[in-house]
């Protein structure tokens, strides 16, 4: 098992160099100038200069790369250039325990949902439950995210008024109060993700119902419930658990048409606010957080698989 981890997080050093690289590239070719943005439209060519000198934009590119670099381990961006005298850090950590909060209450809510969905398919295989739910989860999933959120927010938020509308609790809210607050989005994840992962738990579960082991235990006389639990659900949610490591990384950073949809002050709409502006430092950071928590999502399925099933380790 140590070896394992040992090449996956090895792996995982090499995957965020190359997302540095990459990031760092964009970046240097936006079409704004940022100190331009800065100095505004009528600031004389001296200025923009001193701006440039003063953010760090006229080092070399090595420089600057190698102060991404630094950044990255060390966890410090340094100040935002949108916002001049604010850390970096401290506009990612709030909207990054936003998005924590948002995905949490989703995967509480989408994965037993799907789960269940998915095994009671493959068990009503080829009937008209199995055809329904199956049905369902590809109409569902062929929506995005922000059609599904607009969606629910005027018949739920606005015409039935059970809820808010729009997800940005006051500071003090309690527990409850915040999650009454994030449920609609949460809701339109559900809505997008339920086909996604009922499908994969489907095909999981078809697999495991037709082996033999499966086949061994119907015989000695145990029930369907038994079955599903002992012998289909560990075999059959080996996939689910590396689908929604992969999911759950997306949902950090690439909600931002629900973020916005909703005025949800997650790391998607923060991100999406610092490549308009365009501020290098935040942007930079907003991606590097997503790229982190996407690969430890991904280390933590990979290893939760082969607890699973050490045949995985091997592969």
């Amino acid at each position: 098992m140590a070896r394992f981890i040992a090449r996956r997080l090895l792996l995982a050093v090499v995957t965020l160099l190359l997302i540095l690289f990459i990031v760092f590239a964009l970046t240097r070719v936006f079409p704004s100038d940022p100190a331009k943005q800065l100095a505004g439209p009528f600031a004389s060519e001296e200025r923009v200069a001193a701006l440039e000198e003063n953010l760090g934009l006229d080092d070399p590119l090595i420089t600057q790369f190698g102060r991404l670099l630094w950044g990255a381990v060390t966890f410090n961006f340094g100040e935002s250039f949108s916002q001049p005298g604010v850390q970096v850090l401290d506009l990612i950590r709030p909207a990054l325990w936003n998005s924590a909060k948002l995905v949490a209450l989703a995967l509480v809510l989408t994965l037993p949902i799907s789960i269940l969905g998915g095994i009671w398919a493959a068990y009503k295989r080829d009937t008209a439950i199995d055809r329904s739910i199956v049905s369902f989860g590809l109409a569902s999933a062929s929506i995005p995210d922000f059609v599904s959120g607009v969606f629910l927010q005027f018949l739920i938020g606005v015409q039935l008024g059970w809820l808010p509308s729009i997800s940005n609790p006051p500071a003090d809210a309690g527990f409850f109060t915040e999650i009454r607050y994030i449920l609609l989005p949460a809701l339109a994840i559900l809505f997008v993700y339920f086909g996604y992962i009922a499908r994969i738990t489907r095909a999981g579960a078809i697999t495991a119902f037709d082996s033999d082991y499966t086949r061994t235990a119907f015989m000695k006389g145990l029930s369907v419930p038994e079955v599903i639990r002992r012998h289909v659900m560990k075999n059959a949610l080996q996939p689910t658990v590396a689908v929604t490591g992969t999911q759950m990384g997306y949902m950090f950073g690439g909600l931002v048409g629900l973020e916005l949809v909703f005025n949800y002050p997650g790391l998607g709409r923060l991100i999406f606010q610092a490549a308009t502006a365009p501020d290098f430092p935040l942007l930079q950071a907003g991606v590097v957080s997503v790229a982190i928590i996407f690969m430890l999502a991904t280390l933590s399925a990979d290893l939760i698989i082969a607890w699973m099933n050490p045949r995985a380790r091997l592969s």
